[in-house]
């Protein structure tokens, strides 16, 4: 399972990085190859300063050897060795009228002494961050992640948009980061859900991502804006870090592992403001954002 899903994220890797390229027309992505020196590496491709993205990275890694203390602790388990991969990738765009999207999809196996897996699973999902709302695109955005899920149980884009919402919450701002979309984690094989069958699912979701994106970036990359509202787009970045650096458990196994510093923290966007006690007008596109990332609504 771990080759097969590995193989898989390079060739998804490939397939993004140069949908991306086509939309921006002017910049490409430069690629970085890195080894862990416990065990693994990656492929790290970042993308700076185009037409359309102002930063991003499209990322893969396959790590393994001794599970950190802290990781033993988290999962509770003693001594083990294990394996992680997964394609990690978010996209900041310059014009602010574009959203922000981050999505990843990730493969988790555990063994015991003798080299057995003893546990293994799949996680991942994918979300949108607006700086100013067109509710048609929030409506796109999920409608492609309920018809990836559909495919395979009705009752799962429910549930993972619902743990997206409880999950990209900055708790100690009381407001979602965006608006949603899928997450999902610890995905074991059950009575009727075998590891092939969340396979195909993540797959399905992975798949989908520029279908859920692309069209919306087409929609909005050419509109015009204005200084204030650049300004705004920079405010709103500085929530997107504050979640990334104290609530993100995937940038907490990334820094436990020793993984690359570079890697983990190319999701930060370039730009970013601190304004002491900011607020909006009360009834402008700014407040109207905030009211909803206060209360979580369904799209669908």
């Amino acid at each position: 399972m771990k080759n097969k899903f590995y193989a898989y994220i390079q060739n998804l890797q490939d397939q993004i990085v140069a949908g991306l390229e086509a939309v921006d027309g002017t910049a490409k992505f430069r690629e970085d190859l890195w080894e862990r020196p416990e065990g693994g590496g990656g492929r790290t491709r970042v993308i700076e300063n185009g037409a359309v993205f102002e930063k991003g990275g499209v990322n893969i890694s396959a790590v393994h050897g001794k599970l950190p203390d802290s990781m033993q602790k988290l999962f509770n388990v003693g001594e083990a060795d294990f394996f992680a991969c997964g394609l990690s990738l978010v996209l900041h765009p310059k014009n602010p009228m574009v959203p922000t999207v981050h999505a990843n999809w990730r493969y988790f196996e555990m063994y015991d002494d003798n080299g057995n897996v003893i546990q293994q699973w799949f996680g991942g999902g994918q979300d949108l961050t607006p700086y100013y709302l067109f509710e048609e695109d929030a409506v796109h955005f999920h409608q492609t992640c309920k018809n990836a899920c559909d495919k395979h149980n009705p009752e799962f884009y429910p549930k993972y948009k619902k743990q997206c919402d409880a999950y990209f919450w900055n708790a100690h701002r009381n407001e979602a980061r965006g608006i949603g979309g899928l997450f999902f984690d610890y995905c074991k094989a059950t009575e009727t859900m075998s590891m092939g069958n969340w396979f195909n699912f993540v797959t399905e979701v992975g798949n989908s991502f520029l279908e859920a994106y692309v069209p919306i970036v087409e929609r909005r990359k050419n509109l015009t804006y204005t200084a204030e509202n650049r300004t705004w787009q920079e405010i709103r970045r500085g929530r997107y870090v504050e979640f990334n650096l104290v609530h993100d458990k995937g940038t907490l196994f990334g820094l436990k592992t020793n993984g690359r510093i570079e890697s983990i923290l190319m999701s930060l966007p370039p730009n970013v403001q601190w304004v002491y006690d900011h607020h909006p007008k009360t009834g402008s596109e700014e407040d109207r954002l905030l009211k909803i990332l206060q209360n979580p609504i369904d799209w669908i």
